[in-house]
């Protein structure tokens, strides 16, 4: 989730139950080419660990430098996005791209699987376009290239994140491999979660279901086995937000921080009353009193 998984949201997310926290995705190309904010997105804090620094290109030897970056900035896993279904980054052969070039996926994933210790991951979808399960044919291409897990996104790229996930095309790729599948797409509470587990999942990996809720890893958690747990209030919710804002703060800086929270407050303020005006309001902010000021009001349990 490019521009969301920051340093101050993985610690957020670590802290609301994940097991494994994933950075934005990094370009192997910029990193080659030595560009400075492309390595500033390698920076993992004490915080967050385990973390995989997840990185995409088209070329093996660029892919295996990018590893062995990622391995050297303290990288738990090195992930392989091959599942980004935006235009710019289909462009360049990378993301979903990737999965009409099983033979180029397969010398990816081996060039960095013996650039690096840790281990290789690789994300990728059930398919293109609605109708085809591309599923178990990369899982066995990636398993047999030395990949230690794959995390599966139960649609195909041409529906980006809306539209129902195909458990069955899941179950098909989980059944394919001996590697770990993890099941993403559309797990937003216990219910979603188990569907992915009884597909054959050996576990799950949730993204824009945290973006305004960093604690659902703890509440699917509690679902799971059984015990149960109350969401979080609205009011906890914009106490997380304010926590959010002040890591934030302290990695860039307070406007910076602030600016680069933007893209996400719509999301926190989703549903409350004067959201739209209180999002107005916040894009204009430069520090985190004025923040404080404006959020209070959505503290009150």
């Amino acid at each position: 989730m490019a521009g969301i998984t920051n340093a101050a949201f993985r610690i957020l997310t670590v802290e609301g139950g994940a097991g494994l926290v994933v950075t934005e995705m990094v370009s192997a190309e910029s990193i080659k080419y030595g560009n400075k904010k492309s390595f500033k997105m390698l920076e993992l804090l004490p915080g967050e660990h385990p973390a995989a620094i997840q990185v995409f290109g088209a070329d093996p030897s660029s892919m295996a430098l990018a590893a062995q970056a990622a391995e050297r900035a303290g990288a738990d896993i090195v992930d392989i996005n091959a599942g980004c279904p935006v235009k710019k980054v289909l462009r360049s052969g990378s993301g979903a791209a990737l999965m009409k070039t099983p033979q180029l996926l397969a010398d990816i994933v081996s060039r960095m699987v013996k650039s690096v210790k840790v281990p290789v991951t690789v994300k990728f979808r059930i398919g293109l376009t609605v109708g085809e399960n591309l599923g178990p044919l990369l899982a066995r291409v990636c398993e047999e290239a030395g990949a230690a897990a794959i995390t599966l996104h139960g649609r195909p790229a041409s529906q980006f994140h809306t539209g129902p996930v195909n458990l069955e095309a899941v179950a098909e790729t989980a059944a394919a491999v001996k590697i770990p599948v993890f099941g993403n797409g559309g797990v937003e509470n216990a219910a979603g979660a188990k569907a992915m587990l009884e597909a054959g999942c050996a576990g799950v990996a949730v993204g824009r279901a945290a973006v305004f809720n960093p604690a659902v890893f703890a509440e699917i958690a509690a679902g799971l086995s059984g015990g149960g747990t109350a969401q979080v209030s609205s009011a906890a919710r914009m106490k997380l937000f304010l926590r959010f804002l002040e890591l934030n703060a302290g990695i860039y800086g307070e406007e910076h921080g602030l600016a680069r929270a933007r893209k996400l407050v719509g999301y926190w303020l989703k549903g409350l009353p004067g959201a739209a005006g209180a999002r107005g309001a916040f894009m204009t902010l430069k520090t985190l009193k004025e923040a404080e000021a404006l959020l209070i009001q959505y503290t009150k349990e």
